[in-house]
């Protein structure tokens, strides 16, 4: 006689409990300052937006509202543009493929 398989409830992948996109969401750094504006001078808070390559980094990962993450993008630009930040990051990669050759 052959086993009965999954006769018990079914296990639905909405019902997981936890996991690691559970939780609450990161209140904007902006909104809870109120601040209006975010100041394309204020380099210190701007770079916390930026990765190590440089790339300016997305809501999920830094808990902005969608108003203040589009303001952080151009503040982050024109920084960018005025030589207050930079675009890439220093020092970069070194294993690019390449290589002077020996002579």
């Amino acid at each position: 006689m052959a086993k009965a398989r999954g006769r018990g409830k079914p296990v639905r992948r909405r019902d997981k409990k936890g996991g690691p996109g559970s939780g609450r969401r990161k209140p904007c750094q902006y909104c809870r300052d109120k601040v209006e504006q975010v100041d394309y001078k204020d380099v210190g808070s701007l770079r916390k937006f930026i990765s190590e390559k440089g790339k300016i980094r997305s809501r999920r990962i830094t808990g902005s509202c969608r108003r203040h993450q589009v303001q952080i993008a151009r503040a982050v630009k024109r920084a960018r543009e005025l030589a207050l930040l930079p675009y890439v990051n220093e020092g970069g990669r070194d294993d690019s493929p390449r290589r002077e050759r020996e002579r």
